[in-house]
């Protein structure tokens, strides 16, 4: 869940931490671990930032004596603690070279899709679907969450399990939280400010994480952003989201697959909110054409809020039947022969809220039913 997380804006509880630190002297750094390339970035939905955040930047002294007074007081934790365990954190280079990378150019959909869906990859679904069957019959009937979406976002986020990472999660992220890498560029320097204030608020959040779920905090690996398990929960995700499945008393979100199908749909659930939360036996996607002499609409959100007529008097119609009073947000995709349109409804929204991207919703959707072994339209 990476990438869900490098998109989304800060959260009311940042204003408790202390703003942007200046960049320190590099730090001695660590080897470099193995790790798969992040995939293109996508389009995202477009958010207004938080003006009430001080972005003043500060030393980096000052920020890690705030950062330990402040998560100390925000959770009950012994300050002591929190400054002893991150005198052992360690910067790591190849974090902030993942994470300061180009993008690479967007891809269309029709090569996003092919690396996204591969062969192997829907094949390992169909065999992960059934071998976890039981426990995900369990799932659905308590949330309402189809097992093979739940499979197909295990077989996107991390190949269904086979690669979680590498990366100590408390070096991931202490190394953002205060060396967040900066481009020089004064019109992303907000942003930049934004993001390691995020990643300093999910390093506290692992301190509350860690004492709540006992994890060995220094031995916790996960993605180059600090995403954990299977699922690839962020830690203050973990902490609102992750569920106990069998109730063991524990949410293992690593090796416990009812805590991670369990957690994955209760995220689907609650994370879009009223607007868009998972709807049982909802529809997710629609196939639909825009007809002659109509522009393509793109609204800026993604809310599913527009209403068949809406999406008839802007020139789209669906391909395939659609119940009355559904709503729905237009999709445009770029395939091989041209543009796709699409109807994203509540469960697709849903799907954007685990990653902001459109075409990663579609293609989780997509995979699901090649994972059911239904055939795919042409991308």
């Amino acid at each position: 869940m990476i990438r869900r997380a490098l998109h989304t804006l800060l959260s009311a509880s940042l204003l408790a931490l202390v703003a942007c630190a200046t960049q320190p002297s590099k730090p001695p750094s660590a080897k470099t671990p193995a790790s798969s390339p992040p995939l293109a970035e996508t389009s995202v939905e477009s958010n207004p930032a938080d003006a009430s955040v001080d972005l003043t930047p500060v030393e980096f002294a000052v920020a890690r004596a705030d950062f330990v007074r402040d998560t100390a007081k925000r959770f009950g934790i012994d300050a002591g603690y929190i400054d002893r365990v991150l005198a052992q954190a360690v910067y790591r280079d190849d974090v902030v070279a993942l994470m300061s990378k180009p993008a690479e150019r967007v891809k269309p959909w029709n090569e996003y899709r092919a690396r996204m869906l591969t062969d192997a990859r829907i094949a390992s679904g169909r065999e992960f679907f059934a071998t976890h069957r039981a426990e995900l019959q369990r799932v659905y009937q308590r949330t309402g969450v189809p097992g093979e979406i739940i499979t197909a976002i295990v077989g996107v986020e991390t190949s269904y399990g086979g690669f979680t990472g590498k990366h100590r999660v408390l070096d991931a992220l202490y190394t953002l939280a205060f060396y967040y890498p900066r481009s020089g560029d004064p019109a992303k320097a907000a942003y930049e400010q934004r993001r390691e204030l995020f990643f300093r608020d999910e390093l506290a959040q692992l301190f509350a994480l860690a004492r709540e779920e006992k994890l060995d905090i220094l031995s916790v690996t996960g993605s180059y952003a600090g995403a954990m398990g299977m699922g690839q929960f962020m830690p203050s995700s973990y902490r609102e989201f992750a569920v106990d499945g069998d109730g063991d008393g524990r949410r293992d979100l690593f090796d416990d697959y009812d805590d991670i199908f369990s957690s994955i749909a209760n995220y689907f659930v609650k994370k879009g909110g009223e607007q868009g939360g998972w709807v049982r036996d909802g529809v997710v996607a629609a196939q639909a054409a825009l007809l002659p002499g109509h522009e393509e609409f793109n609204p800026t959100d993604w809310l599913p809020v527009y209403t068949l007529e809406d999406l008839a008097a802007r020139g789209y119609r669906p391909l395939q039947p659609v119940a009355a009073g559904l709503t729905a947000t237009p999709v445009t995709l770029q395939a091989s022969d041209g543009k796709q349109y699409w109807f994203g409804f509540r469960n697709y929204y849903a799907i954007t809220r685990y990653n902001n991207s459109k075409m990663y919703a579609m293609a989780v959707y997509q995979l699901s039913q090649a994972i059911l072994g239904q055939e795919l339209p042409p991308a």
